[in-house]
């Protein structure tokens, strides 16, 4: 759990004076053992009073790290206008009707279209069908396939370089569906500058919490339970 306060100490050091490390540090410590603990999220979804999220993390990294950052490749970087206004919030289109894994589709439209820096609650993934259906994919596939829940675009596959129950593992583990980059399909997924994780049709997916293995994309069940569309 402490492996990213010590990734940032470690990056933030030689940008900064001592003085406004030690404050910051201090804060952002609380900040995230409080946001890893499920007890700052709604059982219904989005909590928008609260402060606590994945979007927070990533803009304090980003102030400590002295600004915005580009992540080493494979990450494909995108400009924030992928995330402009269009016809449904940042997105052309709603949410498909019928979400895979029973995805809640208010929760999942509100999300991938109106949000930036919010999240489903920590484990929420953990109360759907989703790992029971996976794993049936997983031993007839090799693999399971996520969609964009707005577009349908093919947008992870995974496991790859390990096993499903690895893949599971560190889900748990962070609370929220984690993917490696070899896991990304890059033609239509980009990191902005403050590890906003999104698709290039403007669904927001959730954010890229780098630990000592390199990247982490950390995503919204509801953001990739779509259908492909032919």
């Amino acid at each position: 759990m402490l492996e990213l306060p010590v990734m940032l100490m470690m990056k933030a050091k030689h940008s900064m004076a001592p003085s406004m490390i030690s404050v910051q540090l201090c804060l952002f410590l609380f900040l995230y053992l409080s946001f890893t603990s499920s007890a700052f999220y709604s059982p219904i979804g989005i909590r928008k009073a609260s402060p606590l999220n994945m979007g927070l993390l990533d803009s304090l990294f980003g102030g400590l790290a002295g600004g915005g950052q580009t992540f080493e490749a494979p990450c494909v970087m995108g400009e924030e206008s992928i995330m402009s206004q269009k016809e449904h919030g940042t997105s052309a289109t709603p949410v498909q009707s019928d979400l895979r894994w029973d995805c809640d589709r208010k929760v999942a439209d509100n999300i991938c279209n109106f949000n930036r820096h919010y999240a489903e609650y920590r484990g929420y993934w953990k109360s759907t069908p989703f790992i029971e259906q996976a794993r049936k994919e997983y031993e007839e596939n090799g693999e399971v396939k996520f969609y964009d829940s707005n577009s349908g675009t093919l947008l992870f596959t995974a496991p790859k370089g390990r096993t499903f129950d690895d893949f599971i593992r560190e889900s748990q583990s962070h609370g929220w569906p984690s993917f490696r980059d070899e896991e990304v399909n890059w033609e239509f997924v980009r990191c902005l500058k403050d590890g906003e994780t999104v698709s290039v049709d403007g669904t927001h997916l959730g954010h890229n919490l780098p630990d000592f293995s390199g990247s982490r994309y950390c995503i919204n069940l509801v953001s990739v339970a779509g259908r492909p569309i032919n």
